[in-house]
C-alpha cells in the first residue's frame, strides 16, 4: 500500500543536551543571553509560517539515555531533527549510534559557538558523519538556519 501525504511523519523534533538549559545564564559571553525557550519559539515561529503542515516537538535532558530514549520512542513520526548535543557532540557514541539507526531522517547538527575555534577536545562531533549538516558559530540563528535546511530536505 503507498503511503500518502497523510501518512507521512510530521514532526520535526528539536533535541538539546546537557546545559542548554541553561542558556542565557551559563556563559553568555560564549553562549549569548537568549533562553532555549526563546530559541525553541523562534524555531516553533518558523515552522508555523512555512505552512507545511509540520509541528515541532522540543526536548533537553542533561542525561545521554533520555535523549536516546525520547529519540527510539518518536522515531516513527519524525521527518527530521535538529540537535545541539552539547558536549555529547565529543564523547556521545551511543548517542550517534541512536541518530544513525533513523534510515532516512534527515539530521542538522547545530551549535551556539564555533567548536572548532574553541578548546582541541571540542573539534571532534560523533555526530557530525552522520548529519545532512552541521552549523556553528551563529548562535540562536544557527537553530533557524538548520531549520531552512531541513525545511528543504524535508
Amino acid at each position: 500500500m503507498p503511503i500518502t501525504t497523510a501518512d507521512k511523519p510530521k514532526k520535526i523534533l528539536l533535541l538539546n543536551g546537557p546545559n542548554l538549559n541553561l542558556l542565557g545564564e551559563r556563559q553568555p559571553e560564549i553562549y549569548g543571553q537568549t533562553t532555549l525557550p526563546e530559541i525553541i519559539a523562534l524555531v516553533r515561529q518558523r515552522v508555523a509560517q512555512a505552512d507545511r503542515g509540520l509541528e515541532v516537538e522540543d526536548f533537553q535532558s542533561n542525561h545521554e539515555g533520555h535523549l536516546i530514549d525520547f529519540i527510539q520512542a518518536r522515531r516513527k513520526q519524525t521527518c527530521g531533527i535538529i540537535i545541539n548535543p552539547g558536549a555529547l557532540t565529543h564523547s556521545s557514541i551511543a548517542l550517534r549510534d541512536c541518530l544513525a539507526a533513523l534510515d532516512g531522517v534527515p539530521i542538522i547538527e547545530v551549535h551556539l559557538s564555533n567548536i572548532y575555534a574553541r578548546e582541541e577536545f571540542r573539534h571532534h562531533s560523533y555526530i557530525a558523519p552522520i548529519a545532512r549538516g552541521q552549523i556553528t558559530g551563529f548562535g540562536p540563528k544557527g537553530y533557524l538556519l538548520g531549520l531552512e535546511a531541513l525545511l528543504d530536505l524535508i
